[in-house]
């Protein structure tokens, strides 16, 4: 997620920083860069130049020129700038003083909607709230088989109907009446995908809408479609007002323009992003969150939240006590590896931590994706538990014999080993600042 437009902006603000001193030309020359980054990443022309006009103003004064770190005051202004950009109003779902407090989805083909109607309904019963999925997709054949399946594998229950008996505003109807039947607090509506520019489909998304009088009206977008995402989400909010969006496939999308530009363009608020296939792959919208990973500077808070779903309070004090102190082995290593599978990919929780994904590019084992990952596991678990707790005494023939025993190579093991070290390099600097931003001094 945004990892292009992140490498760029840290590299910017980085040499900004290092700077003792900044002059009004300092600034200009890395807005101008800045100012291109954006530009790069599908972010659109009007939001790149009015972001940098805004940062720009606020980094000549002389409070920030003069003061004692201005590169780092320059870096605070971007931060809250792009975390300006990103809000839009009410970033959480309203429950409405009905019953049941419908919520309709709708989108262009191929955006996620149905997935995402599932994963919307496991995130409200994390919250406590029961909820009732209605297939309103009357027109792709698989649509309602497939949300039935989802409804089935989460232990939700789906509304169907025939499609060649019935209508989408008939099912929308029937569906809420079920819903109220079943005492469910939520009722999501997925409708089926079109075009904005459809007249005769929109209209009847309007008539669904007239008929559900839903309490949310969510747009699901695919992040990975760019400014595209941004036009239909224009269409769409002309012909039925939406309230919020769902940017789908964000981890997919290494730009970031779409999430960046839709909501001051549509003035709609982004309030979920998908973030993996995984029936849990989606996150509730934080705008100051967002801008936070995308500077690098991680999203602790998400991520306490993930650790808490994934791991009992009792691993999770441990962890933490191990974390702060940096003491932990490579047993200790194996174990927050499995607990970090718990909560998606290893991609979008490192780059949760600060200054993590920064690091990760400089670790000899690159990217670590799911198959690297196995591999580490299948390593650790070769050695005997004397090498797990002092990995400094693995030597030649202790890494050809582990080697064998994982079916990898020794430079695997270098690789891991390499990692490791730099980890705990990582976690004793961590314990000894809190502050996100001298932290990305490390990674210059």
């Amino acid at each position: 997620m945004f990892e292009n437009l992140t490498d760029k902006l840290t590299g910017i603000l980085n040499k900004l920083s290092s700077k003792g001193r900044l002059t009004e030309g300092d600034v200009d020359e890395a807005l101008s860069l800045v100012r291109r980054s954006l530009l790069e990443a599908d972010v659109n022309f009007r939001v790149a130049r009015d972001f940098v006009s805004a940062v720009k103003e606020r980094s000549i004064g002389a409070d920030v020129l003069e003061s004692l770190s201005p590169g780092q005051q320059v870096i605070k202004i971007v931060h809250e700038e792009l975390t300006s950009l990103l809000t839009g109003g009410d970033h959480s779902l309203t429950l409405s003083s009905q019953a049941v407090t419908p919520i309709m989805l709708v989108g262009l083909q191929g955006s996620g909607k149905t997935t995402t109607a599932a994963k919307l309904a496991l995130d409200l019963r994390r919250q406590g709230h029961k909820t009732l999925l209605i297939a309103a997709d009357l027109r792709r054949p698989a649509a309602i088989q497939q949300l039935e399946t989802l409804g089935k594998q989460l232990d939700v229950p789906v509304y169907s109907e025939d499609p060649k008996s019935s209508t989408v505003v008939k099912v929308a109807k029937n569906g809420l009446e079920k819903a109220q039947q079943l005492g469910v607090n939520w009722a999501i509506i997925d409708t089926g995908g079109r075009l904005q520019i459809d007249e005769e489909l929109m209209q009847e998304l309007a008539e669904v809408k007239k008929a559900a009088n839903p309490q949310e009206v969510l747009l699901v977008v695919d992040a990975m479609t760019g400014q595209e995402a941004v036009s239909a989400a224009e269409g769409f909010h002309e012909h039925v007002d939406l309230t919020g969006l769902i940017m789908s496939k964000m981890d997919g999308d290494a730009r970031g323009g779409a999430a960046l530009s839709i909501t001051r363009v549509t003035g709609v608020p982004i309030k979920y992003i998908g973030v993996g296939e995984r029936p849990d792959g989606l996150e509730v919208f934080h705008p100051d969150r967002l801008a936070s990973r995308i500077l690098a500077m991680g999203d602790i808070l998400t991520l306490i939240e993930k650790a808490q779903d994934a791991v009992d309070e009792k691993e999770a004090a441990e962890m933490e006590k191990k974390f702060r102190q940096a003491n932990f082995d490579l047993e200790d290593f194996l174990g927050q590896i499995q607990n970090v599978k718990k909560m998606g990919s290893l991609s979008s929780v490192m780059e949760m931590i600060p200054g993590m994904s920064q690091m990760a590019k400089k670790m000899p084992m690159g990217d670590l994706d799911d198959g690297r990952v196995e591999r580490i596991e299948a390593i650790i678990r070769s050695m005997t538990p004397q090498e797990r707790q002092r990995p400094e005494i693995i030597n030649g023939s202790r890494r050809r014999r582990i080697s064998r025993g994982s079916g990898t190579t020794p430079q695997d093991i270098n690789q891991l080993l390499n990692q490791f070290r730099q980890t705990q390099k990582l976690m004793k600097q961590m314990a000894k600042t809190r502050n996100p931003m001298s932290l990305m001094k490390m990674f210059r």
